[in-house]
């Protein structure tokens, strides 16, 4: 999805704990989380080699969480949860949390920004999810699912940003990455929806500032 943009970048590991905190809401969550990667990312001995000859470089991390009501469902531990979370999930309307978090290198500057999306799942059968479980797509996934699958296709409708809930809303990381100085090389809305087939409602909005999605 970054390559869409222009942008160069690398991949970089970070180690952090993911357990929600108690009283933590969702948007809080993702958030800290973000955050809590890129400094991660930035402190680490091995990364810091990497980097060492680009001070001038910005860290991107991002997070995830699929919510039902008050409950964020994480990635499932097995393919019964699997199951347990795709039958939940089925027929009914929850939402998707990503925070995204930009550090500057050169100053450990940090811009924040939170992505909302309400996602409708499609009455998938039994025998679906059976057969997607046994892909072990799910099981890397938040909510133990992934809107782009070619096969299962999970969403009914949307309202909100698909690439959000794929895990990077690029709208919203572009309007963070001004904060920065730091431009798209592309016309990066026209290349997201080009490439997701989807009519974004929410981008020229996000784009503007406005605090929607």
């Amino acid at each position: 999805m970054l390559a869409l943009g222009g942008w160069n970048f690398d991949t970089l590991p970070a180690e952090v704990d993911e357990n929600q905190r108690p009283g933590e809401e969702p948007g809080a969550y993702v958030l800290r989380l973000a955050e809590s990667k890129a400094r991660s990312s930035a402190a680490s001995p091995k990364n810091r080699g990497r980097m060492s000859a680009h001070e001038d470089l910005a860290i991107l991390a991002a997070d995830t969480a699929v919510v039902d009501g008050k409950t964020i469902l994480g990635k499932p531990k097995d393919d019964a949860e699997a199951v347990e979370m795709l039958r939940r999930l089925r027929s009914r309307t929850h939402q998707v949390y990503t925070g995204i978090a930009v550090m500057r290198m050169s100053d450990g500057n940090l811009g924040k920004d939170l992505c909302v999306s309400d996602v409708l799942m499609r009455n998938y059968s039994e025998e679906e999810i059976d057969s997607y479980v046994a892909t072990g797509d799910p099981l890397d996934k938040a909510g133990a699912y992934a809107i782009q699958h070619p096969g299962f296709h999970p969403v009914e409708k949307m309202s909100g940003c698909y690439a959000s809930v794929m895990g990077l809303p690029l709208c919203h990381l572009t309007r963070t990455l001004r904060q920065f100085a730091i431009a798209p090389r592309t016309n990066l809305p026209a290349e997201c929806q080009s490439s997701l087939n989807y009519t974004c409602p929410i981008s020229a909005s996000v784009l503007r500032g406005e605090q929607v999605g």
